[in-house]
């Protein structure tokens, strides 16, 4: 794997951070370029150390990003640690972030609670784990409604996403929603396809027993695909797969890498049926009690480490994942013998008529008129539907716009 953290140990880190706090040594690390060594990650956290504390903090802010760490935000690029140093330097240091990952104070299902609750200010995890606490986060979550990656982030720039996702999230669950990374789920084999010809037809699936995150909108595209979800939390996904106790898992390319997950996953298969989307979240109460430029500073900041998020994170699938076709040498799929199984678009357009709202109104109806209410009327859907549509089919996510897009 190609990872500049290769040659520094976790024990080495804590090492560093022992000295200079966890916050500022990951910073250090996330900031430095090329292969790291212990002496450089030293320096380098010994001046962030300097840096961030020369002056006191206005406000001091918890965030609470449960797996996530210097090395894997290296594989699974979704913008934690660039938001934490660039709003600390936007600012000058008014605001300070006490970054916290490795579940040390939330995990993935449980990390928008402690938000929520005042324990952590800020928040990273899934919409879909996240979606226990706030369920209004299912609206992103209706099958087959984002077509594409640059669908995804189109509508995160959209002006239209404050007022069919992040106004109704605000008013509902306190949350403020600032940026996330974007891929589309599939299924991830576990060895009992390892010998097993690559999977090319959606009905080589069927009847298969699949982990299902904490989305109720997942579960209802999973069992129209005769999938058989199995609620499974994150943490013990691992073990399901690699105990045999399910086929597989449904979530998305890069977090089958970060999370170590790639020696026990055979075949990656980009079925694509809805989203997989790494946000962070402000507590909305916190973002409110900022002074008028630090809220300014906020979203800023927000947008940066979006627009750092859509290139890097595309530019990792590809050099770092090894999900493409060829697979580049020294990914970690490829070492690990994980083959992406990319469906024909005829797969896929069969999967969107077995499940989506568009052709199978009915099962999710219930969820659907509990979302429009909440979002103030509104058809959700046919909102998302039709935002999601207003780039060609065929747009590079990289090449989507960015914009402000709390700004009209």
């Amino acid at each position: 794997m190609s990872d500049k953290l290769r040659g520094i140990s976790r024990r080495d880190i804590f090492r560093v951070a022992g000295q200079y706090g966890l916050t500022s040594t990951l910073l250090a690390a996330g900031s430095l370029t090329g292969m790291m060594t212990l002496p450089a990650l030293a320096k380098a956290a010994e001046s962030t150390y300097d840096k961030r504390l020369k002056k006191t903090a206005k406000f001091n802010l918890k965030f609470g990003a449960a797996g996530f760490n210097a090395r894997n935000l290296l594989i699974e690029r979704a913008g934690a640690l660039e938001f934490a140093r660039d709003l600390e330097e936007r600012t000058e240091g008014e605001i300070r972030i006490e970054f916290i990952g490795d579940n040390q104070i939330c995990s993935q299902l449980s990390c928008v609670e402690k938000t929520q609750l005042g324990i952590t200010d800020i928040y990273a995890a899934s919409t879909q784990n996240s979606a226990g606490g706030a369920p209004y986060l299912n609206v992103l979550d209706y099958a087959y409604v984002f077509p594409s990656r640059a669908a995804q982030y189109y509508f995160l720039y959209s002006p239209a996403s404050m007022k069919i996702l992040r106004e109704p999230l605000e008013r509902r669950h306190g949350l403020k929603f600032l940026f996330s990374h974007c891929e589309l789920r599939g299924l991830q084999m576990g060895l009992a396809w390892e010998k097993k010809p690559t999977i090319t037809k959606l009905e080589e699936l069927f009847g298969t027993k699949n982990r299902v995150t904490g989305t109720q909108l997942g579960r209802i595209a999973m069992q129209l695909l005769n999938l058989n979800p199995v609620p499974i939390a994150w943490e013990e996904t691992l073990d399901g797969l690699k105990q045999g106790l399910i086929d597989g898992a449904e979530t998305w390319a890069s977090a089958v890498a970060y999370a170590n997950m790639s020696p026990v996953v055979s075949q990656s298969v980009d079925l694509k049926f809805f989203c997989g989307t790494e946000h962070t979240s402000m507590s909305a109460k916190v973002f409110d009690s900022l002074d008028a430029h630090l809220q300014d500073a906020v979203m800023e900041s927000a947008y940066l480490s979006q627009v750092h998020v859509q290139s890097a994170n595309e530019a990792a699938l590809v050099n770092t994942v090894g999900f493409s076709e060829p697979q580049l040498p020294g990914t970690i799929f490829l070492e690990n013998n994980v083959r992406p199984a990319f469906l024909a678009d005829d797969q896929i357009k069969t999967a969107e008529e077995m499940c989506s709202p568009e052709y199978v109104p009915e099962p999710w109806a219930a969820w659907r008129e509990r979302l429009n209410k909440w979002a103030g009327g509104m058809d959700t859907y046919d909102e998302l539907y039709r935002v999601a549509r207003e780039i060609p089919a065929d747009m590079k996510a990289e090449n989507v716009e960015p914009r402000r897009w709390w700004r009209t």
